[in-house]
């Protein structure tokens, strides 16, 4: 069985606030009061329409009844079945803190601080990672609309160089139809890691469509990596996918700089149906130990 750090890891519903998928899925940005009904199929419903014949992800479904899932507990399990030793988590701050707290060493939270709290939020921030186990920030154009590369971001990136903390940044095309489609372009990362060189950053999601370019910011610079999350893993080797640059790159010259993301919420599978189409990719063994577990291991300091 192989050794498995997962960089995209939701929660079980029972664990979560109750809200935060609403809260999450509105309009980008900030909502106003008295918003109005959005028309059908708009925003975050464009995924039903995209995604047509498998379940939907927690970002894209509606939250469903409240049920026994098991809770943290079963989750854990879950992993410890499929040997994964480790995950990253993307929640809200109160939850992610409580779950760290009581594992650190199965879990790292990355706060989703908004830059648009300026210095508060970045003292805010820091008492996170000093005080409750929040181990990074994260990034995601998808939810707030404002791209990694704004200037508000700049001082949460040097507090992350600072703390010695990395950032995870959402990078690949948003089917939310009401935001830029190129909001989450790899190119803003070039600008970050240009003048944070010190920052370690992965491009979450890989940059798809625009693979080739993600390609060369990874030859680019020294401490950008990238995780394979929300992407269902067999479709890397599908000619015409668009990922084969990707894929030859990665069992080459960038097989230190990529890392997978599970999300086994995303497609409500097991761990070990996902963890098979990674093995059944045509990687060299080594190469895919460490797209498994030895690069996370390094980009994360975990031992």
């Amino acid at each position: 069985m192989p050794r498995i750090i997962d960089l995209e890891m939701n929660l079980p519903r029972s664990e979560e606030e109750p809200g935060y998928w609403d809260a999450m899925q509105g309009r980008p940005g900030n909502p106003v009061a008295d918003r109005q009904p959005r028309p059908p199929g708009y925003g975050f419903d464009n995924y039903q329409h995209i995604f047509k014949g498998r379940p939907l992800s927690p970002e894209a479904a509606p939250p469903p009844p409240m049920e026994d899932d098991g809770g943290i507990t079963k989750f854990i399990a879950d992993m410890d079945k499929a040997g994964i030793a480790f995950g990253v988590l993307g929640s809200s701050n109160a939850t992610m803190a409580r779950i760290c707290t009581a594992h650190p060493d199965r879990f790292i939270g990355l706060s989703a601080t908004s830059p648009l709290d300026g210095m508060t939020g970045v003292r805010n921030f820091e008492r996170l990672v000093r005080d409750h186990h929040i181990g990074g920030l994260r990034v995601v154009a998808l939810y707030n609309g404002i791209p990694a590369s704004d200037r508000r971001y700049y001082p949460l990136y040097a507090k992350c160089v600072e703390l010695d903390v990395p950032v995870r940044v959402y990078t690949a095309m948003p089917y939310a139809n009401d935001r830029e489609y190129d909001i989450g372009h790899p190119r803003h990362l070039d600008q970050v890691a240009m003048d944070f060189p010190e920052l370690r950053i992965v491009a979450g999601l890989a940059g798809w469509p625009w693979v080739t370019d993600m390609i060369a910011l990874l030859r680019r610079h020294p401490n950008l990596y990238c995780d394979t999350a929300a992407h269902r893993p067999r479709h890397f080797a599908t000619p015409g996918s668009g990922w084969e640059g990707f894929l030859q790159f990665g069992n080459t010259l960038l097989q230190d700089k990529i890392m997978v993301g599970l999300s086994r919420s995303t497609f409500n599978i097991p761990f070990e149906t996902l963890i098979a189409e990674y093995q059944a990719l045509p990687l060299r063994p080594a190469v895919l130990e460490k797209w498994f577990y030895g690069n996370a291991k390094t980009f994360l300091r975990r031992g």
